[in-house]
């Protein structure tokens, strides 16, 4: 007679309950994931200002850019629109909304309140090579020629520092804040990347990181909302006078 073999208590529920893989998993939804990942894609190209305040899309140009087809562009696209961070401007056509004084300072004040936060955490956890990549952007940002490619190297700079924070969830909240201003940011190219203005308040912040002075580094990054904010009013106030020549 076959001696059988002693379970511990509670073992046989256990082994009652074991599946297959093909049993116990569900199949990945494939369209889900590239709605989600279309997502990632859209978002970050608006944060990066790649996209105009005012410009005009559509769900065909945008799939056809990301090379999937129009429904997982269209999840995307939605997603995006509640956020804010787009809005619908026809039944085929999606507009990148136009920043106005409200908005700004809205926007603003909650940047206030939690960008000097996340670089004073990070200033406790960031390590030191990412300050080397911070020193890196920085003399790019501002030895760029390109200014597409200096918003991208200055939203790479803020994003290092907020991220060097290691709290996802603030950063992703960060990331919601800068998708509705930087389409914006476009039309400061011919003063912004000419006068260099934050190339001071960047230098005090990687100074801030590398002393670990949490002081120094909140007090240069609310600098650097600051001035941005003062450039986008001016701009804003040119473009309202023109309108009403108009």
């Amino acid at each position: 007679m076959q001696e059988s073999r002693s379970m511990p208590p509670g073992s046989i529920e256990l082994y009652a309950q074991r599946t297959s893989a093909r049993e116990a998993l569900r199949p990945i939804d494939r369209h889900f994931r590239l709605g989600e990942l279309a997502y990632i894609s859209l978002k970050e190209a608006l944060v990066r200002g790649q996209f105009r305040a005012g410009q005009k899309l559509t769900v065909r140009g945008i799939a056809e850019g990301l090379r999937i087809s129009t429904s997982p562009a269209r999840d995307a696209i939605m997603r995006l629109i509640e956020e804010g961070a787009l809005a619908n401007a026809g039944p085929k056509t999606i507009v990148v909304p136009a920043l106005t004084l409200a908005t700004l300072d809205e926007v603003t004040s909650i940047r206030l309140a939690l960008e000097p936060l996340a670089a004073s955490i990070a200033t406790e956890r960031i390590a030191g090579d990412t300050v080397e990549r911070l020193k890196r952007l920085n003399s790019q940002i501002f030895n760029e020629t390109n200014h597409c490619a200096m918003l991208m190297a200055d939203k790479a700079f803020h994003f290092c520092v907020y991220e060097g924070a290691q709290m996802p969830r603030m950063a992703a909240m960060i990331e919601s804040l800068w998708m509705r201003i930087a389409p914006s940011l476009n039309e400061l190219s011919a003063t912004f990347a000419d006068q260099q203005s934050g190339a001071a308040n960047h230098m005090q912040a990687i100074i801030g990181l590398q002393d670990r002075d949490k002081a120094l580094v909140q007090a240069a990054i609310d600098k650097d909302i600051r001035d941005g904010y003062q450039q986008l009013v001016g701009r804003l106030k040119q473009l309202r006078g023109r309108h009403r020549r108009a």
